[in-house]
């Protein structure tokens, strides 16, 4: 797949949602985390955190939504990708999540009516940049990911319970620990229909 290079002058119909303080354009959107923000519901670990930062816009009807990133993350937790978002307790991300110097996790994070899962893949940390795309049909979604943005590989098949039309999607990245890290944005799509 190609890059749909990306400038300021696409972002007219998006919003930030938790705006990170440093964030610029250069050969794409970068952004700087902040430290101590993060994604999660409840499950297993008990705590409700919905601070991260989020580059979003408005779509309804059937549609897929493909990004590329590149990312150096520094401390566990660090990632970044893309989001899909009803309301606080309704929500999709897929991401790269670093764990250490050798594995990272590959995965995304289904989170209906105020509780989340975590379903993921090892990978190297080697790997620094990836493709992820989003595709819906109504309330199901179809989320993948690409090393290389023409071989695309599933991740999984999830349904959001709350019934939405107009559902907010685009990028996001966040740092749970005490830490901030860098990530580029160079390439993001839509096209309409579902899967």
């Amino acid at each position: 797949m190609s890059k749909i290079q990306i400038n300021s002058d696409m972002f007219k119909e998006f919003y930030w949602f938790n705006e990170p303080g440093r964030h610029y354009f250069q050969d794409g959107l970068v952004i700087y985390t902040n430290p101590s923000t993060d994604f999660w519901q409840r499950t297993h670990y008990g705590f409700r955190r919905d601070d991260g930062h989020c580059l979003l816009t408005k779509r309804s009807g059937d549609f897929s939504f493909t990004a590329h990133f590149e990312f150096l993350p520094k401390e566990m937790y660090d990632q970044c990708g893309i989001m899909l978002r009803i309301d606080e307790e309704n929500w999709i991300k897929a991401s790269v999540e670093f764990e250490n110097e050798d594995i990272s996790r590959l995965g995304s994070v289904v989170t209906n009516l105020g509780y989340s899962d975590w379903a993921t893949t090892d990978i190297t940390s080697d790997v620094k940049s990836m493709w992820y795309r989003i595709t819906r049909k109504g309330s199901d979604f179809l989320i993948e990911t690409s090393y290389d943005g023409a071989a695309w590989t599933q991740m999984r098949i999830a349904h959001l319970h709350k019934e939405c039309d107009a559902i907010s999607v685009g990028i996001y990245a966040c740092s749970p620990k005490e830490s901030s890290f860098k990530c580029r944005i160079d390439s993001m799509s839509f096209e309409v229909g579902g899967f």
